[in-house]
């Protein structure tokens, strides 16, 4: 009898399951305490992430979306403000941008790497200053994929022009470049704990890191109401805590993260090597760049068609992303700054196929992946 199991892109539920007697017991602790917002496994996880990522802060908040949003207004950045980022991300990114009332223009990317491409960004920022209203302030630049995107180009380029560099990090926990982690570049970075990250909570979080001690308190205080004690707001926040148990949580999986990235890696070897000779485009990984690999992405003309095939054959797969978000009807237009062609972004998203790559993967698993991969015709 033909079993109908599918391999998932993700399961976070394997996660809990590889450390289910500890993430059980930090759970149990946390509802036996008594307190349950802000409390010593926020403050604990905050100071463990910012020591493994190399920053001196970490603020932890409700989502990688509020993270966001937050360091953004933290940078005094918002309406009559314009933020240069990619349309190849997660909707999140841009709708961070919104939410602070700045308006974002859109920067096409390396189709190597899949992240902003630096001469794209260039060009952008002397547009909108010679033919733009509205004032250049910051870029917001996503490591996709687990790629860490051409952060130190991108800061070059920020210095020339006065602007601020956020990193995206909610796709890249753990990846580095010449072995610095990201997150530690910019002026500010983001992370997300969604449950399908790297670093996966089991319901929402975020946090913001810097290296700044001023900058860091109006983080923590535009998190909680714009307060500066309890109760009295010197200036408009919003309501965004990380919460004791998915803090709690991180803690335990937190222990296990680089491990489960070199897991990651690995199978990304095996995939690699069971596609070469094939016409499917494999990941690049750029010198010097340490890879999270929190998707496994590969490109074909004939995505559909491949889809479908591995479906048929027990394998999951996703597309990061189907639709640009310059082309979503949300954002076509409102808040945008620019009419700039993004053809490889476009180009990217009609081809990228995310293959299972989560750790908790069976050695099956991986060989049957790597063995219909292998025997891919081409496109």
């Amino acid at each position: 009898m033909q079993s109908n199991f599918v391999i998932p892109v993700s399961n976070p539920l394997c996660s809990y399951l590889a450390q289910k007697t500890a993430i059980d017991d930090a759970v149990r602790k946390v509802l036996e305490s008594g307190t349950y917002i802000l409390g010593k496994e926020v403050t604990g996880f905050e100071e463990e992430f910012k020591q493994y990522i190399g920053c001196s802060f970490g603020i932890g908040v409700a989502s990688g979306t509020d993270a966001l949003e937050i360091a953004l207004r933290a940078l005094q950045i918002g309406e009559g403000d314009v933020v240069f980022t990619v349309s190849l991300t997660a909707v999140a990114t841009v709708a961070a941008i919104e939410r602070t009332g700045a308006s974002y223009f859109f920067v096409d990317i390396d189709p190597q790497t899949y992240t902003m491409d630096p001469y794209s960004l260039s060009k952008a920022i002397i547009h909108q200053k010679e033919n733009g209203e509205k004032e250049p302030k910051a870029i917001v630049s996503v490591h996709l994929y687990g790629q860490p995107a051409d952060i130190n180009s991108i800061i070059e380029i920020a210095k020339e022009h006065n602007l601020a560099v956020i990193e995206d990090c909610a796709q890249a926990h753990g990846a580095a470049i010449n072995g610095k982690k990201v997150g530690t570049f910019g002026d500010v970075s983001t992370f997300s704990f969604y449950p399908t990250k790297n670093l996966g909570a089991f319901g929402d979080g975020g946090i913001v890191c810097c290296d700044n001690e001023k900058l860091a308190n109006k983080i923590r205080s535009l998190r909680e109401y714009g307060w500066e004690s309890r109760y009295v707001s010197t200036h408009k926040g919003i309501n965004s805590r990380l919460d004791e148990i998915q803090a709690a949580i991180l803690r335990v999986k937190l222990s296990t993260l680089q491990a489960d990235n070199n897991r990651r890696n690995a199978i990304a070897g095996i995939y690699n090597n069971a596609a070469l000779g094939t016409t499917i485009r494999l990941p690049i990984i750029r010198r010097n760049i340490t890879h999270a690999f929190h998707h496994y992405v590969i490109a074909t003309r004939r995505r559909t068609e491949l889809q479908q095939l591995l479906l048929s054959r027990g394998i999951g797969s996703g597309i990061h992303y189907p639709v640009p978000v310059h082309l979503q009807e949300a954002y076509r237009e409102e808040n945008r700054c620019n009419s700039f062609a993004l053809p490889e972004t476009e180009r990217a998203c009609a081809q990228v196929l995310s293959l299972p790559v989560y750790p908790q993967l069976k050695e099956g698993e991986v060989q049957k992946i790597a063995e219909n991969i292998s025997s891919w015709p081409g496109g």
